[in-house]
């Protein structure tokens, strides 16, 4: 007679457009195994590969355990913004062995998770990309597409890392005003000039994952006092006040004090000048949101979310916030602007 294992641990996973964390927990909120990769957005990496990194990091982190001891899964994953996408996501998961009535959602869940359990708030993720959620008290949410330009969205390290090559090469060829960001840009690529850094880009002689790492370029040159780095910061800024006052206002919570929960790589930089433009926008057009950075990682709530719905107990969710409110050991091996 073959005996059954008997669940008692969950699996917990978040997943940006830089890094996907995998953690194995008891019921009782031990954290059994921590496993990190790179990004898994299916939007950045396609479906495939997205799978692909996310099986491969929970067979790291159950470590030859057998799928059936899992009594909860749930991926937050970046990219999983329409309801067509998460349809299509949970299918492709449908013949691995520990993906058995796994939760797929939007990693946004799980970063509002990280900072507040209020039945009213807001997340705005500021990473390589940005997006953002509202949710209220009665179950009613507001979401964004989050499909770049064609949705009307700017901003996040990726964004950013644009901005130092965009404007740094009007400046060169006398397009665009004087900026420190050309020497800046320079310095950080080891290239003699924007132009020959723009044709190596185009012909294929530079490889890469775009221009995120760039993005505290901007942020060292405002502080420099460069005009149109501050500029740079500033729409930064407006991109989150609009953000947060849509969500807000659709809601119909503008009256409450809601808490905004702000996280992403760009986020936990903690820029006193983006910081200080998001305050005088919230002043302006939210003045009863509280703002706060999320320093703890995305897979923090995703583990809370999971063990909630395997039914853990208050005592686990304190121990498993206690050991997964930092990610310092990742520290020196995470990309600047991972969400």
């Amino acid at each position: 007679m073959t005996t059954v294992p008997r669940p008692d641990v969950v699996l917990a996973v978040d997943g940006g457009g830089s890094k996907t964390d995998v953690v194995l927990l008891g019921i009782d909120g031990e954290v059994l195994a921590w496993e990190r990769g790179t990004g898994s957005s299916p939007q950045l990496e396609g479906l495939a590969a997205s799978v692909g990194v996310i099986d491969d990091l929970v067979s790291r982190a159950l470590g030859g355990r057998d799928p059936r001891t899992l009594a909860q899964v749930g991926l937050y994953l970046s990219g999983l913004d329409l309801a067509e996408e998460i349809t299509v996501f949970r299918a492709a998961l449908a013949d691995l062995p520990w993906a058995v009535d796994v939760v797929v959602e939007n990693d946004l869940h799980a970063l509002l998770r990280a900072g507040t359990d209020a039945p009213d708030a807001v997340a705005v993720i500021c990473g390589t990309g940005m997006n953002a959620i509202g949710v209220r008290a009665d179950g009613e949410q507001v979401r964004f597409p989050a499909l770049g330009p064609l949705s009307g969205d700017w901003g996040g390290g990726g964004e950013l890392g644009d901005a130092v090559v965009w404007h740094a090469a009007r400046a060169e060829d006398g397009r665009g005003p004087a900026t420190v960001l050309v020497d800046l840009l320079l310095d950080a690529v080891a290239s003699p000039s924007v132009a020959a850094l723009i044709e190596d880009v185009h012909l294929g002689r530079r490889h890469g994952e775009g221009f995120a790492p760039l993005a505290p370029l901007v942020f060292a040159a405002a502080h420099a006092g460069d005009a149109v780095a501050r500029e740079v910061v500033r729409r930064q800024a407006e991109e989150v006040v609009s953000y947060v006052r849509a969500c807000i206002d659709r809601l119909g919570l503008r009256d409450a004090e809601v808490p905004v929960l702000f996280g992403g790589g760009v986020a936990r930089g903690r820029d006193p000048l983006l910081l200080d433009d998001i305050h005088v926008g919230l002043a302006q057009h939210a003045p009863n949101a509280r703002l706060s950075v999320v320093d703890a990682p995305p897979v923090l709530g995703a583990a809370l979310l999971v063990l909630a719905a395997a039914g853990a107990d208050a005592a686990a969710l304190e121990r498993a916030t206690v050991l997964l409110s930092t990610d310092v050991r990742f520290a020196q091996r995470m990309p600047l602007g991972a969400s």
